[in-house]
């Protein structure tokens, strides 16, 4: 049943990140029509986006790890 459970969150951060992705890509966009790019909030914005995306990839897959541990024990 845990590992059932743990195994939706990890589904839902690979969701979120990939809608996390989508936001960066949309941002960047933003960024590159402003006039200083780097400067822009939009970039600004971007830059913050992607470390959370980073995140939620990582605590996805330190779950995912904990259901490929579980599934070894199996063996």
């Amino acid at each position: 049943m845990r590992d059932e459970q743990i195994g939706s969150l990890a589904g839902r951060l690979d969701d979120l990140a990939e809608q996390l992705a989508d936001l960066a890509l949309e941002l960047l966009g933003e960024a590159m029509s402003d006039e200083d790019p780097k400067t822009s909030d939009a970039a600004r914005t971007e830059r913050v986006v992607t470390r959370a995306r980073r995140s939620v990839e990582k605590a996805s897959m330190l779950l995912g790890g904990i259901n490929g541990a579980a599934d070894q024990d199996d063996c």
